[in-house]
């Protein structure tokens, strides 16, 4: 059976999305099971996902004592939902938290064929479908438990629908009432986990297609008294409950502290100039990287075709924004990476040019080369001879993705060369994300951390040790997350005085002398139990932990 039959046997009826999910799934589950909690935002939100689990309280978000009004509460509540069924809080097992992004992004790539087959064949949406699950940006942030990928899911999901409703009026396929559902569900779901940019990327979109066509019947199809009732029926009880319940102070910490300075500057030294998105984009979106040129050179040529057209008003408006915007982070576009995707799989569909074949195979090349040399860098940083056997692993695949992917596009060869840098570039995000990356031990403080005292009966959770431990010197959300929301970041005194109280301390070697200072002057004494050495690459400096008891603490001798 040819590569062509395959394809032909898996894109029809529901077997081209079911693909494309498979696809995310297994391009994102290795880091979902493998990698240790990431500072800072995941920590943060697998926190404040522990809180509202302990505390019953799923109004209001917050990070110990402190309220965290960032973002609405939608993906908390998926993670809560997630943990209670799967794991527990006390448990704090990472990968359950992880759950629904994973699910995210199979929902993203299942929703890009969807939205493909109503302009496209069933072998390019599938392979649309696939090239989205495979990306390196998706299938990474599909184990990472914040927003990004479920934001993606559902933005991904509302855009198909409303592609099936505009391919409708354009010759294409009846799109039924489902889709309008479709549509605002997954508006109102965006909504409820990443406020205004999933409508945003909507918006955008119908008013380009308004512009380009010059008309904006279709848009009737809506129906939007429903469909905004739909949105206030699934964002307002929560909306009206967390102003109640915060005084009206949520919206203007949202608003005023964290998306306005986004619009006003580089917040948090996250500025970049204009073109930081394009110019990432070879590495992020690696291996659709491959038909990137293509991709671009056919949507000038085929902007008339409906498909197209409603792409590249998907993807231009949205990414014209974000390269606008002061304020830039790699996930920004992520949103949009359907849109590209359908580009790339329509310029598969037809015979490559020269310039094309050349131009997408040397960024292939290129972008394949530097993910193995990003990872010979890593290695060479924070590895060790036993790390070897990975970063070759890893290396290999990745390299190859470009090379083989390469080599197979310049010989005409579209089709073969797609899916040896998918096959190839999934294997080797797995080999990064699941064999590497978790052996870099310098980079995994907190997991180090949590593990060394577990050995020592020292951990909260255990029920042994005098809880909480205090911590001076290191306040990562990463070990918040380990050691319990109780855990104290107040600094050496504090240290000092859990020390004397027979609990635990933790201090950082630029705090060790203020912690026996402080201990001294309690007339305390306090034994080294564990040191753990490596690099807060948060903020990017080497650090060494002690951890501390008592020395007459007998938590350790107890059975």
């Amino acid at each position: 059976m040819t590569l062509d039959d395959i394809m032909a046997k898996w894109s029809g009826g529901w077997r081209g999305p079911a693909v494309a999910a498979l696809i995310a799934f297994l391009a994102g589950l290795p880091g979902l099971m493998a990698m240790p909690p990431l500072d800072r935002d995941e920590s943060r939100f697998a926190q404040a996902t522990v809180q509202m689990l302990e505390s019953h309280d799923f109004v209001v978000i917050q990070f110990q004592d402190a309220p965290r009004f960032k973002k609405p509460v939608g993906i908390h509540w998926l993670q809560a939902a997630s943990v209670s069924t799967f794991s527990s809080p006390e448990a704090r097992q990472i990968w359950a938290y992880r759950i629904p992004s994973l699910l995210g992004a199979m929902l993203a790539a299942a929703a890009c064929v969807w939205g493909a087959a109503a302009f496209f064949n069933a072998r390019t949406a599938l392979v649309a479908g696939a090239l989205l699950g495979a990306s390196f940006l998706l299938s990474t942030e599909a184990f990472i438990a914040k927003t990004d990928a479920m934001l993606a899911g559902v933005t991904t999901l509302a855009m198909a629908a409303l592609a099936r409703l505009y391919s409708a009026r354009n010759g294409g396929p009846a799109a039924g009432s489902a889709a309008v559902w479709l549509f605002w569900t997954g508006i109102a779901l965006a909504t409820l986990i990443k406020g205004p940019v999933g409508p945003m990327v909507a918006l955008l979109a119908i008013l380009a297609l308004i512009l380009a066509d010059r008309r904006a019947g279709w848009l009737g199809q809506l129906q939007w008294w429903w469909g905004l009732m739909i949105v206030l029926a699934v964002v307002g009880p929560w909306a009206g409950a967390v102003t109640v319940a915060t005084d009206g102070g949520f919206w203007s910490q949202a608003v005023g502290s964290d998306l306005a300075p986004k619009l006003a500057g580089g917040q948090e030294t996250h500025g970049a100039p204009f073109g930081y998105h394009t110019l990432l984009t070879p590495i992020l979106a690696f291996p659709m990287t491959l038909l990137l040129p293509a991709a671009v050179i056919g949507a000038w040529r085929w902007r008339q075709e409906p498909g197209v057209r409603f792409a590249m008003a998907w993807l231009i408006p949205t990414w014209i924004l974000f390269e606008l915007l002061p304020t830039k982070l790699p996930h920004y576009t992520l949103p949009t990476y359907g849109a590209l995707a359908w580009l790339a799989a329509r310029a598969l569909a037809e015979p490559m040019g020269v310039v094309s074949r050349w131009m997408g195979a040397g960024l292939c090349a290129l972008a394949g080369l530097a993910l193995a040399g990003g990872v010979v860098y890593l290695l060479s940083l924070y590895g060790d001879p036993s790390d070897l056997w990975a970063a070759t692993l890893t290396v290999g695949l990745l390299g190859g993705a470009g090379l083989v992917g390469a080599g197979l596009l310049i010989r005409k060869a579209p089709v073969a060369a797609t899916a040896a840098a998918l096959t190839l570039g999934v294997l080797g995000h797995g080999a990064l994300a699941a064999g590497l990356a978790p052996r870099l031990e310098p980079l995994w403080l907190s997991a180090r951390l949590e593990q060394a005292m577990g050995d020592n009966r020292l951990l909260p959770r255990q029920g042994v040790a005098e809880a909480p431990v205090a911590v001076a010197g290191f306040a990562e959300p990463s070990l918040v997350f380990a050691l319990g929301t109780a855990t104290e970041l107040d600094g050496p005194d504090e240290a000092a005085r859990a020390v004397v109280e027979n609990r635990p301390a933790i201090v950082e070697d630029l705090e060790e002398a203020a912690f026996r200072a402080a201990l001294k002057a309690r007339g305390g004494r306090a034994e080294e139990v564990a040191k753990i050495e490596g690099l807060n690459y948060s903020k990017g400096d080497p650090m060494t932990l002690r951890v501390y008891v008592a020395p007459d603490m007998d938590a350790r001798e107890t059975p």
